[in-house]
């Protein structure tokens, strides 16, 4: 499930914003005080008419070390969970990953936190000294924030796609078919894709570990999708309709029922569901969404910009067209 979508309880989003705040407001004096030394050095440093002859240079002092990224353990992390939800008994969670960060010194770790409305993917940077932890996403930043993850997406998609191969916009949807989120955005991703017939859209595999019978059901759009390109659209469309239908246990039965109806071949997508190969091409597409950031389902990436899958369709659509123009620019000044 997408990660500002709330189904987060609010004691938990206070607790991290109030870290987050404290943090913030830790970084923000350190920039005052750097500001404020500049400003002072600047205004004492002599200027080129007056400063004196340049003596020999001194030995150059050695960079700053860097910080190191400590992890903390999965114990210290259920930990506090427990302390942070305890009180709660309908509250669970699994940890599900926990690696360096983007930022040095910095520990991701990714939980899915589970209440009786739903699951929901989460994400905590831990500071090295284990005393501290923020929630939310690092943004990408630079003149071209988001062309290191368009780069990425372009290379290592593995998903069914449809529209112009060279369309000047792409759109990659990390989705999980058993997702509930997933489902009430799939009829805004189609509007938007009718209403921009030039895009190219990517559907990525993206079983969260929360989900009982996603994993499978991706084993089956992948097949299904390597089978006929147009088959997969109706075999997507279908299994969200059924998907409150649909449970671990009859998963195969209607998964293949479902293939059936929209025109493959049940028996060969079955076996070919459970294959090494196949399952090998579902990891690779979720390392790839984890590579430029995906921590839940529906997550959309329009040119290498991520859009959360609650956004409305008129919104994306807004962006759609201004990264169409901004690729036209670009074009035109080469």
């Amino acid at each position: 499930m997408t990660i500002p979508v709330a189904f987060v309880t609010i004691e938990f989003l206070t607790y991290m914003t109030t870290m987050h705040r404290a943090l913030l407001a830790v970084l923000l004096l350190s920039g005052i005080v750097i500001a404020h030394s500049q400003i002072v050095a600047a205004q004492t440093q002599p200027t080129l008419s007056t400063r004196p002859a340049a003596k020999p240079a001194a030995k150059a002092a050695s960079a700053p070390a860097a910080v190191p990224t400590v992890l903390p353990t999965e114990e210290t992390v259920n930990s506090f969970l427990f302390q942070t939800f305890g009180y709660d008994p309908t509250i669970t969670w699994k940890v599900v990953d926990i690696r360096p960060s983007e930022i040095a010194g910095l520990a991701e770790v990714a939980v899915v936190i589970t209440n009786p409305q739903g699951a929901n993917s989460n994400k905590l940077l831990v500071s090295s000294d284990g005393k501290h932890a923020v929630t939310g996403d690092i943004l990408p930043f630079g003149a071209k924030p988001f062309e290191e993850a368009r780069v990425k997406l372009e290379k290592g998609v593995n998903g069914p796609a449809k529209g112009p191969a060279k369309a000047p916009v792409t759109v990659v949807e990390f989705s999980d078919m058993q997702c509930p989120h997933c489902q009430k955005v799939a009829p805004m991703v189609e509007t938007l894709l009718a209403q921009e017939p030039d895009v190219h859209f990517v559907f990525q595999n993206f079983p969260l570990p929360s989900h009982n019978w996603a994993e499978k059901a991706a084993g089956y759009v992948d097949c299904v999708g390597r089978g006929s390109n147009e088959v997969v659209w109706k075999f997507i469309a279908k299994t969200f309709e059924e998907q409150t239908n649909i449970t671990e246990a009859n998963a195969d039965e209607k998964l293949k029922a479902i293939a059936t109806g929209a025109g493959a071949n049940a028996d060969e997508v079955a076996a070919c569901a459970v294959k090494p190969e196949t399952k090998a091409r579902i990891q690779a597409s979720l390392a790839l969404g984890k590579s430029v950031g995906v921590t839940g389902t529906p997550t959309l990436y329009i040119n290498g910009r991520s859009v959360s899958g609650g956004v409305p369709t008129d919104t994306l659509k807004k962006i759609v067209d201004f990264m169409a123009s901004q690729e036209k620019s670009d074009k035109s000044d080469k």
